[in-house]
C-alpha cells in the first residue's frame, strides 16, 4: 500500500508539474492530457503527439521517464510478485501440500516416506479404499508427488509437532520406511502421541530390531531377510516333495515339481490326487506361467503344481511322490549382500546344499565356508566352478535389476532346464525377467507391501509370485446368498474361489460350484494384483 500511495503522488505531482511547464512554453492543455502524458511517458511508450522544447521541458521528460522505468518496470514487477502472486501461489500450494489434516480423517495409514514398498502398499490401499497420508518435509517433492496424485503432507516425520496435526489417535497405522536410525526417532516420537496405534517399521540390519521395538514399534520387517527366505521357499527342485510357501488359516499352500514322476502326461482327472489323497491342484505353473486348472489340464514334465490341502494331504503327498527326481546336486545363489546370505541361511536350515557367487572379497572372506566362491557371475569358468551345469535350481539375488536380467538370460542359455528364481526391485522389470526365462519373480516392493498389509488388516495375503496373490475376504452382503457359480467371481474379476472358511471353522477346499456363501463366510481367492483390484472395487464397500 506504501508503494501505491508513492506512486499515486508522484503520478498527481508528475501531472500537474506537467500543466505549469506547459504554461511556461505557451501551451495549454486540459487536465485529463496532463495526466494521460505522465502515465505515456512513464510507461515508455512515449507516442510522441505531446513533446516539450524548451531545456526545462526535456530535463522534466528524463526524470518522468526514469522514475517511470524504475517505479513501473523494475518496483512494480517485483511488488506485485512479492505481495500478490507469491502469496497466492504458497496457498496454491498449501492447497496442494497442507500442514494439516482434515480433523475429520480417520482409519487412515501414515507413511513416512515413498519408496517402492510403499509405492506397492498405496495401490493395495486404494484397491481395498483405505485413506493414507504420505509425510513429505521439501516442499517441492510434497507438490511433486501432489501432482502424481498422492495424498501428501508437507510435513517432516521426525519433528514433534508433526504428529499433533495428523489426527494419530484416529489413525490406523504408521509405516516408518526410512533408515534404521530415521525410522527409530519416527517411532518414538509417534508412540509419545498414541499408546495404541500400531507402528510397523522396517530395518536395514538385524542390529536395530531390538531398538525399534524399544522405540515403540509393534512389528519391524527386515525386508532383506524376508525376500531372501521367500526366494529360498521357492526353490522346488532336488526331489518332488511339496515345498510349503505359506498358509492361509488352517488352509497350506505348497508347490512341488513333477519332473521324473509318473504325474507327467496325465490329465488332472486322470491324476486322481484329489481323490486319492484330497488334495487340490490349485494353479500350475508352466515357464513363468500361471494356469488356473482345469480337469482336461494335462501335466508336463516341466510343470510345477500349486497345492493347496492340510499338513497331512501334503504329507501324503510326499510319501506317494517324494521318492522321485532326487538330486543332491546344490543350489547356486548369485549374490551374497543380505538377500542372497539369508537364502543361504533358510536353504541350510532345510538341508540344501548351496554354492554363492559373489565378486566382492570382503563378503567371500568373511564367510570362508568352502560354500562363498569369488568371482563375476558373467564369467562361465566361476559358475562352472559353482556348480550351475548340475545344479537344478539358481537364485540370482542382486540389486541390480539389469544385471539380473542379463544373468537371467545367461542361466537359461547355458542350462535350458535349470529352474530360475530372480530378485526384482522394479515392478517394470517383472515381464521383462519372465520373458528372459525367469521361473519365479519376487521383490521388495510386492513382499514388503503384502506383509505391512496383512499386519494392518489382519489378513492373510500370500504372494505366489510377483503380481500373483492368495488372498481372503470375508463374505458381506454383497456376496450373501448366492452360490459361486451365481455370483461368477472368475469371470467377473479374474480370481478363482479356492476355500471357504465356514461359521464353524471348518474349511472346505475347492468347494463345489454351487455351494452357497453366507454372511461371515471366508473365501480364499487367488489371482493377480489385477484380479485383486477389479475384486475389491466390485465387492469392498
Amino acid at each position: 500500500m506504501k508503494f501505491v500511495g508513492v506512486l499515486f503522488l508522484m503520478y498527481v505531482t508528475y501531472a500537474i508539474t506537467f500543466h505549469f511547464i506547459s504554461i511556461y512554453e505557451g501551451h495549454e492543455h486540459s487536465w485529463i492530457t496532463g495526466f494521460y502524458w505522465v502515465l505515456v511517458t512513464m510507461s515508455t511508450l512515449g507516442f510522441g503527439d505531446i513533446v516539450f522544447t524548451s531545456d526545462l521541458g526535456r530535463a522534466f521528460s528524463m526524470i518522468v521517464i526514469f522514475s517511470g522505468v524504475l517505479f513501473l518496470l523494475v518496483m512494480l514487477p517485483f511488488t506485485f510478485i512479492e505481495f500478490f502472486y507469491a502469496p497466492w501461489l504458497k496457498a496454491q500450494n498449501q492447497a496442494r501440500a497442507p500442514k494439516n489434516l482434515d480433523p475429520e480423517t480417520k482409519d487412515h495409514v501414515i507413511i513416512t516416506k515413498l519408496t517402492p514398498v510403499t509405492e506397492a502398499l498405496i495401490k493395495k490401499l486404494d484397491s481395498y479404499k483405505i485413506d493414507y497420508v504420505i509425510l513429505e518435509p521439501d516442499l517441492q517433492k510434497a507438490l511433486d508427488l501432489s501432482d502424481l496424485d498422492y495424498k501428501v503432507v508437507n510435513l517432516d516425520p521426525t519433528e514433534y509437532e508433526t504428529y499433533n496435526r495428523l489426527c494419530i489417535k484416529k489413525a490406523a497405522m504408521i509405516v516408518a520406511t526410512e533408515s534404521d536410525t530415521i525410522n527409530t526417532n519416527v517411532t518414538f516420537t509417534a508412540r509419545e502421541f498414541s499408546d495404541s496405534i500400531k507402528i510397523v517399521a522396517t530395518a536395514n540390519s538385524a542390529d536395530s530390531l531390538d531398538i525399534l521395538r524399544l522405540a515403540g514399534a509393534n512389528h519391524v520387517i527386515q525386508l532383506g531377510d524376508m525376500l531372501g527366505k521367500a526366494l529360498a521357499r521357492r526353490t522346488l527342485g532336488g526331489n518332488a516333495r511339496v515345498h510349503v510357501i505359506g498358509h492361509i488359516d488352517n488352509l497350506v499352500i505348497g508347490e512341488a515339481t513333477v519332473q521324473e514322476t509318473p504325474l507327467i502326461g496325465q490329465t488332472l482327472q486322470e491324476s486322481k490326487l484329489r481323490e486319492n489323497i484330497g488334495i487340490n491342484v490349485v494353479g500350475i505353473w508352466e515357464r513363468g506361467n500361471f494356469i488356473h486348472p482345469k480337469p482336461d489340464t494335462v501335466i508336463k514334465s516341466k510343470s510345477v503344481l500349486v497345492l493347496a490341502g492340510t499338513v497331512e494331504q501334503l504329507r501324503k503327498y510326499d510319501e506317494i511322490v517324494s521318492i522321485y527326481n532326487i538330486s543332491d546336486e546344490p543350489v547356486v545363489i548369485i549374490g551374497a549382500g543380505r538377500v542372497g546370505r539369508a537364502a543361504a541361511k533358510s536353504l541350510e536350515e532345510r538341508q540344501v546344499d548351496y554354492r554363492i557367487i559373489d565378486k566382492n572379497p570382503e563378503r567371500v572372506n568373511e564367510h570362508d565356508n568352502g560354500k562363498y566362491i569369488l568371482g563375476d557371475a558373467a564369467d562361465l569358468k566361476v559358475l562352472e566352478k559353482a556348480g550351475l551345469r548340475d545344479a537344478h535350481t539358481v537364485l540370482i539375488t542382486t540389486h541390480d535389476d539389469d544385471v539380473n536380467i542379463y544373468l537371467t538370460i545367461y542361466c537359461r542359455e547355458l542350462c535350458p532346464n535349470i529352474e530360475i528364481v530372480s530378485r526384482a526391485t522394479y515392478e517394470r522389470n517383472v515381464n521383462t525377467m519372465h520373458r528372459a526365462g525367469a521361473d519365479f519373480v519376487m521383490s521388495y516392493a510386492s513382499m514388503g507391501a503384502n506383509s505391512i498389509f496383512n499386519i494392518m488388516e489382519d489378513k492373510d495375503v500370500m504372494m505366489l509370485d510377483e503380481g500373483l496373490n492368495i488372498f481372503n475376504f470375508k463374505v458381506d452382503k454383497n456376496l450373501a446368498g448366492k452360490s459361486l457359480i451365481e455370483s461368477d467371481i472368475r469371470k467377473k474379476t479374474g480370481c478363482t474361489v479356492i476355500a471357504i472358511n465356514c461359521n464353524n471353522n471348518k474349511m472346505l477346499v475347492n468347494p463345489p460350484p454351487d455351494r452357497v456363501l453366507n454372511v461371515d463366510d471366508e473365501i480364499v481367492l487367488i489371482g493377480s494384483d489385477k484380479g485383486e483390484k477389479k475384486f475389491t472395487n466390485r465387492y469392498v464397500d
